[in-house]
């Protein structure tokens, strides 16, 4: 038996999408060198691993990311102090959503690319592989 839900995922992006900015993978393709542009890859250790990234990425799991964000927390990572437009990403745009939201209600301003790193590489963004893990002995 499925358990009904208050609010469904859909629902939870959708609202997280109506108070958040959002730019396509085509629009941060514009500015994603940009020096005052951080993006953030916020997908699992293992997408980046097994898909790429883009290059110039900062990689903050999203797991972390409110931690990492926040000034007092013992995780907090200087990165996020910098003066500079902080754009998240995942791999389709819903996860990225919901953490600009929660961002958003932190009091950090972030934008999320709406059609994630999916869209980046079918607006043919480059790609970045990360390097090979060495052999286990």
């Amino acid at each position: 038996m499925t358990k009904k839900l208050k609010t469904s995922v859909a629902e939870m992006v959708k609202h997280a999408k109506s108070r958040i900015t959002e730019v396509t993978a085509s629009e941060a393709l514009s500015f994603y060198q940009n020096e005052d542009v951080v993006i953030v890859d916020i997908r699992d250790v293992r997408e980046r691993q097994k898909l790429g990234f883009i290059p110039g990425s900062f990689h903050a799991p999203r797991g972390m990311l409110e931690f990492w964000v926040d000034p007092q927390s013992p995780y907090f990572k200087e990165i996020f102090a910098e003066d500079k437009r902080f754009v998240l990403h995942c791999a389709s745009g819903w996860r990225s959503a919901l953490s600009a939201e929660t961002l958003l209600d932190m009091g950090f301003e972030a934008a999320h690319i709406s059609d994630g790193f999916s869209g980046w590489l079918a607006a043919e963004g480059p790609l970045e592989m990360p390097a090979p893990r060495p052999p286990k002995d």
